[in-house]
């Protein structure tokens, strides 16, 4: 099997998973507990505090730990919007929907909230930001990276208006984290959403960065962890997990991206010499670099998926968090993509246990399996298949 679906989740590291273990089994301590046992288990939180913080160059006294980016991005909107109600949110139309649905939320609470549009590559264009801020606004919340088609906005030019506004600025880093250099003591972000699976580590973690000095209401009451911003023993294991995935990707980082560059672009421009009537969706070059979403004219990208998997590609049409849910992508709506164009999409995400041999294996099962569908395409009198 050949999994190229790395942007959904990722195989965890056998040293992550090493390094775990005997926070099952040995050192099973609640960080609340003042024992022996306890104490362990909360030093071994704050390690990883502040190996997640070391990822992004924050301090690790910024770093709070959550279940991942869904509640990291909830914890940021709603954190913020208890302090500001009814004030102006602004975001654009392409996040993810762990943005979205609370935005629509909020909507309906009487928050005006306004959806930035974006070009044909996905990119948001920092002076319509500019145009649409208000008196009333306290939050805007942009994506670093696209994570159906890997466009990177201009996140630096985006914080900065907003720190010259006085506005608190939010970024879901969820797809950017360990892809592409995130430096939050450098930059004007406010609050940044990460999560573990997307680097190597274990589900259900992930982070919010908290930049000194801003305040947020918490979402979740009770026995006051993380700095009374979220209540609930710590899962220990997955924070641990998480903090050594950081780690690894921190010491290896330029050693990936160069890795995942090289296959991204050899696979991308292989499919698109080899085979006919397909698009490179998102930025060319502004991308994550792990990246290659495409547009097959004539195929139906659902029936492309399952001929992939039944030939032994895992790959998607985008977001697995609507999986359950078949819906045509908003992103590539935004976009300008006609119904055609959205439907014919495929989502190839590459992650570092990859290889160039799987990238030739790629290219040649799609040519069958594109072939075969195009075949008993409805439009195959329309394009030169």
């Amino acid at each position: 099997m050949i999994y190229l679906d790395n942007a959904a989740s990722t195989k965890i590291h056998d040293e992550v998973l090493q390094e775990m273990i005997p926070f099952f089994k040995e050192q099973y301590g609640n960080p609340s507990s003042i024992h022996s046992y306890g104490r362990f288990t909360r030093k071994a939180i704050e390690k990883a505090r502040k190996r997640v913080a070391n990822l992004i160059n924050a301090d690790p006294s910024e770093i709070l730990f959550t279940s991942g980016g869904t509640e990291s991005n909830n914890t940021a909107l709603f954190g913020i919007a208890k302090k500001y109600p009814k004030s102006q949110i602004i975001t654009s139309s392409i996040e993810h929907d762990a943005i979205l649905e609370p935005c629509k939320k909020l909507e309906k609470e009487g928050f005006d909230v306004i959806y930035l549009p974006v070009d044909k590559y996905g990119l948001i264009d920092p002076m319509n930001l500019k145009k649409n801020i208000s008196k009333n606004t306290s939050l805007v919340s942009i994506m670093f990276g696209n994570n159906e088609v890997g466009t990177i906005e201009p996140i630096a030019e985006l914080a900065k208006i907003c720190m010259d506004h006085d506005i608190i600025f939010h970024t879901d880093a969820i797809q950017a984290l360990g892809k592409i250099p995130i430096n939050v003591k450098e930059s004007s972000i406010d609050l940044l959403s990460v999560s573990s699976h997307k680097i190597h580590g274990p589900k259900g973690i992930g982070a919010l960065y908290i930049k000194r000095g801003i305040s947020l209401d918490p979402v979740i009451l009770g026995g006051g962890q993380e700095n009374g911003l979220r209540s609930g023993t710590e899962n220990v294991s997955n924070i641990v997990g998480f903090g050594k995935a950081c780690e690894i990707s921190r010491l290896n980082f330029l050693e990936n991206i160069s890795k995942l560059k090289g296959m991204r672009d050899y696979l991308s421009s292989k499919i698109l010499q080899e085979i006919p009537e397909v698009f490179l969706n998102g930025h060319p070059e502004t991308r994550l670099p792990n990246n290659v979403h495409l547009t097959f004219l004539g195929v139906n990208g659902e029936d492309l998926l399952i001929k992939l998997d039944e030939n032994g590609i895992a790959a998607s049409t985008g977001s697995a968090c609507s999986v359950h849910i078949q819906k045509e992508s908003h992103v590539l709506r935004a976009m300008g993509f006609s119904h055609e164009q959205i439907t014919g999409s495929l989502r190839l995400t590459i992650g570092v246990f990859n290889n160039l041999e799987e990238m030739d294996k790629t290219v040649e099962i799609l040519k069958n399996v594109v072939k075969e569908l195009r075949s008993v395409s409805p439009f195959k009198e329309k394009y030169s298949f």
